[in-house]
């Protein structure tokens, strides 16, 4: 029972989940489910991973917390790290993937002064999602979400997603464009994939007019769809990347990475987080990333998810309420052609974590070491479950 002291944030919660291990996890009952939600794209490495246990707890017996007026070497270590990975220079570390994306806005800021623009104008996304705080909320693409926060932060300009030809004509109009915020895939959108060509087409369009390119890999970012990073996949390199959700695998830490001028941008004294980049946090990490290394995990979100996508379309052929089945690596969502919250009840009764989002969408987000016999009992389990709606 959800205690009368919390705020009402996110409304009634009918499980009570105590335990994980793997990509399972129980409830106070002892019920065990098969989770295909992974803490909403998370715990990619599934529940209580003993390397990231390991690390966390070798780190806590050492330093729990250092201010970043010092140096911390599991800071720099993953920062290396990272920058390595992703092909990008320079970072700073936050606590969530909306301070992640915050930082990001500031740069983007920072570059719009720097060329005399007194207005800097981000060019965001229809159906994005950024996060909640005042700035990523703003540049979030959902009225819903808007409501009652306003007056909304200016400097902002939303076109639609998936349509180059609309940014052109926002930039022939608007002088102060100074950068694009989107997601590579949408994630809270509905899972919703552009063009092959679209990424490619972002990053020529903001090279011809000086724009930053910053894209929110929050969701898909380390290792989920494919590759670690989603823009790998398309042969570019943005100047802006942010990532969170899986990074440490559960323990809380987001990253604003920057190549090229956007480097540069951040000073000292323009940013900073009293808890971000902490020992804890860097070590889980370290940890997570050398886990998804070694063990090829982002290869096997590629291979299980073109499986997983095959048996659903197969399986769901002859449903008339299924409108697609979309996805990258193991970020899949299933479209009906009516809402369809109630499956996630229905799906927990069954013994399985799913998520629905933008109303008609079911999400799958299962960790990436997910099994080939528990791809088939996701199926198994879920597909009468859709049938049946």
């Amino acid at each position: 029972m959800t205690s009368k002291a919390l705020m009402n944030t996110y409304g009634q919660r009918a499980l009570t989940l105590v335990k994980g291990e793997g990509a399972y996890v129980w409830d106070d009952q002892g019920k065990k489910y098969l989770d295909a939600l992974a803490g909403i794209a998370v715990c990619g490495l599934g529940h209580a991973h003993l390397g990231v246990a390991a690390a966390v707890a070798a780190q806590a017996a050492t330093l729990v917390h250092c201010s970043n007026l010092y140096n911390i070497p599991a800071q720099e270590a993953l920062a290396d790290k990272l920058s390595t990975l992703s092909g990008m220079s320079n970072m700073f570390f936050s606590n969530s993937g909306a301070e992640a994306n915050e930082a990001a806005i500031k740069i983007a800021r920072l570059h719009g002064h720097a060329k005399g623009i007194e207005l800097p104008t981000i060019i965001v996304t229809d159906q994005a999602f950024h996060g909640r705080t005042l700035a990523t909320l703003t540049a979030t693409g959902n009225r819903k979400v808007h409501a009652g926060f306003e007056p909304l932060v200016r400097g902002f300009s939303r076109a639609p997603f998936n349509d180059i030809d609309a940014l052109q004509v926002i930039g022939e109009n608007n002088p102060n464009i100074v950068a694009v915020l989107v997601e590579p895939i949408q994630g809270e959108g509905g899972v919703n994939l552009p063009a092959p060509d679209y990424l490619q087409q972002l990053r020529a369009l903001c090279d011809a007019k000086g724009w930053l390119l910053m894209l929110d890999e929050i969701q898909t970012a380390n290792g989920r769809t494919g590759s670690y990073f989603h823009y790998q996949q398309h042969n570019i390199l943005p100047d802006v990347v942010t990532i969170a959700k899986g990074l440490g695998n559960g323990v809380p830490i987001g990253a604003c990475l920057t190549h090229g001028p956007a480097a540069q941008l951040m000073q000292p004294g323009n940013h900073g987080s009293t808890f971000g980049g902490n020992p804890i946090a860097c070590a889980a990490a370290l940890a997570t990333i050398n886990a998804i290394e070694s063990d090829n995990l982002a290869q096997r979100a590629s291979e299980l998810g073109t499986q997983l996508l095959q048996a659903f379309k197969t399986a769901l052929a002859d449903c008339d309420k299924v409108k697609d089945i979309r996805g990258s690596g193991l970020m899949i969502g299933i479209e009906l052609s009516e809402p369809c919250a109630e499956l996630v009840a229905r799906a927990a009764d069954q013994g399985l974590l799913i998520n629905v989002t933008a109303a008609n969408v079911v999400r799958l987000l299962p960790p990436l070491i997910f099994t080939d016999q528990q791809a088939e009992q996701l199926v198994a389990i879920l597909v009468p479950l859709i049938k049946a709606f």
